[in-house]
């Protein structure tokens, strides 16, 4: 039987019901390494997507503002590089606030407009449906999956008299290591067709100082938010985390140009994970690794593009806090 397009879909597509055995696995991986780390997709459960939300509206963090920003005063610049009938897939939807922009520029051009958030988190994928609540001609159809498992599933159902609009905004490119980024883009431009687009989020290269307020704000949301992470391992697979005595630290790393979380133990422990049958011994000022931000510069874009199959044909750059979205078409 063939796969059903998507435009004779009326709701969110099937979840994965792997998604626990995956974060389960990858707890078991990433907590028995040398320098202990957890996957950063895994921060944003119901609870941490909120405490994303809320991290957005903190003075200190304008990346997000950036982005929007940008979206909402060139959204006509870049649908005017863009073909007339399109599919729109978000990768990491999140709630979709700062999309809503794009879309309602595009449904202003071409109605009914195809849009695929594609995102791990269901809570993530729910808010995105409650944000673009009422906008009419949209015909959204959210994806639990994977990002480049999503993605495939997009490119096997798009009709074929339709171009591909990718949308990977927020910067979460930056939280790939640089040679996984390129292997990530290459792995996007192979489900893409030429002429397809992907438009592109990432923050930019800034001052040290800006950066570690940015990630460790004077509220602790953002380390409530890094913290949550050993909650969900407390509730999803029986763990026992003391998380008085795990610390927020963040620091950055010049040679990388990347900022990082890490969850540090203030004092010897052992912590039990009883359903993968997993016990950890901490050591005092022993780090967990949650998460990663790289930051670019205009030329190391457009290269990045070039080896993994795309050209550059725009970048629009926010100057209050820098940051750029860039226009890729697939070659």
């Amino acid at each position: 039987m063939s796969t059903p397009p998507f435009d004779v879909l009326s709701a969110d597509a099937a979840p994965r019901t792997e998604t626990r055995e995956a974060f389960a696995d990858a707890v078991r991986l990433g907590l028995t390494k040398p320098q202990r780390e957890l996957p950063s997709c895994y921060l944003y459960d119901e609870v941490g997507s909120a405490l994303y939300e809320a991290i957005t509206l903190l003075p200190e963090y304008g990346l997000s503002r950036a982005d929007e920003r940008l979206l909402c005063r060139h959204a006509d610049s870049i649908l005017s590089l863009l073909p007339e009938r399109l599919i729109v897939a978000e990768l990491g939807s999140g709630s979709a606030r700062k999309t809503r922009w794009l879309l309602q520029a595009l449904i202003n051009r071409t109605t009914p407009l195809i849009y695929i958030p594609i995102d791990l988190s269901a809570s993530a994928l729910r808010n995105c449906r409650k944000e673009l609540f009422g906008l009419g001609g949209l015909n959204l159809v959210g994806l639990e999956r994977s990002y480049l498992e999503g993605l495939h599933e997009v490119a096997a159902r798009r009709p074929p008299d339709h171009s591909l609009l990718v949308l990977f905004l927020g910067s979460t490119l930056g939280n790939f290591e640089r040679s996984a980024a390129d292997l990530f883009l290459s792995g996007i431009r192979q489900n893409l067709q030429p002429g397809d687009a992907l438009l592109i989020g990432t923050d930019l290269e800034k001052p040290k100082a800006d950066l570690l307020l940015a990630y460790d704000d004077p509220l602790g949301v953002t380390a409530a938010f890094n913290r949550n992470l050993l909650v969900r391992i407390n509730r999803e697979l029986s763990g026992d985390f003391a998380l008085p005595h795990f610390r927020h630290d963040v620091r950055y790393d010049a040679a990388q140009r990347r900022i990082e979380m890490h969850l540090r133990s203030d004092r010897r422990q052992t912590v039990r994970i009883e359903d993968i049958g997993l016990t950890c011994d901490f050591q005092p000022d022993e780090t967990i690794w949650t998460e990663g931000c790289h930051k670019f510069n205009l030329d190391e874009l457009r290269a990045m593009a070039a080896r993994s199959g795309f050209h550059s044909a725009a970048q629009w750059i926010d100057h209050d806090w820098p940051f750029v979205e860039s226009l890729w078409f697939a070659d």
